[in-house]
């Protein structure tokens, strides 16, 4: 094989491919995942090295570059948020229901109705379930290979997103969410609660789970 003919198989520099990623990644308007870089790249590209060196970069400034679920997307810094912030912000609370839905789904996913009902105690409405499915904070997962097969829900990379988690493995401990005032000493779904309680908001809880 001639060096042109070798060259043709050859990789682009790192320092080009890392490139190819940040202008990837800038224009997409979702998180791009490794194999989805890979597919669009070169042969010969190694996206994964590629991100390694551009998060780096990223460190510190305006802007990083951050994963979520298996995807990468750059997100506004932190400690920048406020300047993001609109005038008018429509802010919409879930009920009682949905945040507890929600918070079981994400810290035993996947998880099926039933045994989220098991959990909560009470009944979970479908109105609930589909609230959660609209807002993309919720999604359908993998059948159980059990008597009727029933589905189960996971929660989304939309919802590790707004929330800035990269895995459901970071969300907070409870000794976490006292800590931070996000949870009072109400008894946790799954114990003894009033039926009437079902459509309550969580008072000086919502703040976890407000949009």
């Amino acid at each position: 094989m001639t060096d042109q003919e070798r060259s043709l198989f050859d990789a682009p520099p790192i320092a080009e491919q890392e490139r190819m990623v940040e202008a990837i990644l800038f224009a997409a308007t979702e998180p791009v995942t490794v194999a989805d870089l890979k597919r669009r790249m070169p042969h010969g590209c190694d996206p994964a090295e590629a991100l390694a060196y551009l998060r780096r970069r990223y460190e510190g400034r305006g802007v990083r570059l951050v994963r979520v679920g298996d995807a990468w997307a750059f997100r506004t810094a932190p400690d920048l948020g406020h300047l993001m912030q609109k005038e008018v912000v429509e802010q919409r609370k879930l009920s009682r229901a949905a945040i507890e839905t929600l918070a079981i789904i994400a810290y035993h996913q996947p998880v099926t109705r039933a045994e989220i009902e098991e959990i909560r105690g009470v009944a979970v409405s479908r109105g609930t379930i589909d609230q959660l499915l609209e807002m993309e904070w919720i999604r359908f997962g993998r059948r159980r290979m059990t008597p009727g097969r029933p589905v189960t829900f996971v929660v989304t990379e939309t919802f590790l997103d707004h929330f800035g988690l990269e895995s459901a493995r970071d969300l907070p401990g409870l000794k976490d969410l006292r800590a931070a005032g996000l949870l009072d000493n109400r008894p946790l779904p799954g114990s003894m609660q009033r039926p009437e309680d079902e459509e309550e908001d969580l008072s000086g809880q919502t703040e976890l789970f407000e949009d």
